[in-house]
């Protein structure tokens, strides 16, 4: 591993592991609908990768009712949508694959991703994926939310490897800056649906199986 350019892979979790971001912000708009009916998509789709406060002032500005965004989140909460999502049947399953390699390959593999601790838990757990994780990262443990680069930072640093041995993958514009923001190689996974700006990232890629390409 020495001679490795590479000495951890860190991946992010909605859009990579789980295609759920395009299952969210179904009903994030049919929610914010409710309230303002002129809201669009794309008034929503700027809240795919941030932490709850960071998002949910996105969703208060869209809708702009007067309600503040805690007033807006205790709301939506109730509604308990993750309770009706199936993740396995939106999980990606070569991201298992990857990870299970790149573990024989000798990589550090870690998970950095700004959902909360217990739906994170929720997830790998549907999925399988929490026992080919060296460690779990959520941005709740944070002040400052993805495109901060603290998340990162706090990953190599427990994972014992410099930031420039990071390669991560990430999806979303916000997470793409914090990886590049602490000094990591990025790889986006390409995804148009959005409006991402994908264009800070080091490398572009149409599948994770192409990450086993980067690292040896």
């Amino acid at each position: 591993m020495e001679d490795r350019k590479y000495r951890a892979a860190i991946f992010d979790m909605d859009g990579v592991i789980v295609d759920s971001e395009i299952v969210y912000n179904d009903y994030l708009l049919a929610f914010a609908q409710t309230k303002n009916p002129s809201v669009v998509m794309d008034d929503i789709n700027p809240m795919v990768g941030r932490t709850k406060k960071d998002s949910w002032m996105i969703m208060q500005n869209a809708i702009n009712n007067g309600q503040t965004w805690e007033e807006l989140y205790a709301e939506f909460r109730v509604l308990d949508i993750y309770q009706y999502v199936d993740y396995q049947k939106i999980f990606r399953p070569e991201a298992l694959v990857v990870v299970q390699e790149l573990k024989k390959r000798g990589y550090r593999v870690a998970l950095a991703s700004s959902t909360g601790p217990r739906l994170i838990a929720r997830i790998m757990e549907e999925t399988g994926m929490r026992p080919w994780f060296d460690l779990i990262v959520s941005g709740g443990q944070f002040k400052q939310s993805k495109p901060d680069p603290e998340i990162y930072h706090y990953t190599a640093k427990t994972l014992k490897v410099k930031e420039e041995e990071c390669f991560v993958i990430e999806d979303s514009e916000v997470g793409i800056e914090a990886g590049k923001a602490a000094g990591m190689t990025v790889a986006a996974l390409r995804d148009d649906r959005f409006g991402f700006d994908q264009g800070k990232a080091d490398l572009h890629m149409d599948s994770l199986l192409e990450i086993l390409d980067y690292l040896p």
